[in-house]
């Protein structure tokens, strides 16, 4: 199964959306409730990223029977160091964006936490491509 979602800088009251949605999917496919809840924290911190610091963005959603792919690619800055942005607490978040409570600089970190496998690659003034990968087992109803 494949899904794709938009993303559009600035536009917090839809970041989410595809978390939420790629969690309906993987209810419904009976997928363990810890797994689930991994994807969808690592999925919404990677919506918001996009969110916060690009000017749009795309997410794209491969389901098969022992996995989930999640591909994010932005439009936007770039990040300089990803090593830097790892860190917790690290952000380069403006102001207006931590007064609405983001910005934490715990999003790649708790991305990282919270799936198998983490590819990020990036080009300042181009944009930031991110990969996770997360296996799981579908139960057999």
């Amino acid at each position: 199964m494949q899904f794709r979602f938009e993303l559009e800088g600035g536009n917090f009251s839809k970041a989410g959306y595809a978390s939420s949605q790629i969690k309906k999917v993987l209810k419904q496919l009976s997928v363990d409730p810890r797994v689930i809840k991994r994807v969808v924290v690592a999925l919404y911190e990677a919506e918001v990223n996009v969110v916060a610091h690009a000017w749009r963005g795309t997410v794209q959603a491969d389901i098969d029977a022992d996995k989930i792919g999640l591909l994010l690619q932005d439009e936007g800055p770039g990040i300089p160091d990803i090593d830097q942005a790892m860190q917790e607490g690290y952000s380069t978040a403006s102001p207006a964006v931590r007064e609405m409570g983001f910005g934490a600089g715990m999003g790649l970190p708790n991305m990282k936490k919270n799936v198998d496998e983490l590819t990020i690659e990036s080009k300042v003034g181009k944009g930031t491509t991110v990969r996770m990968l997360t296996y799981f087992a579908m139960k057999n109803n």
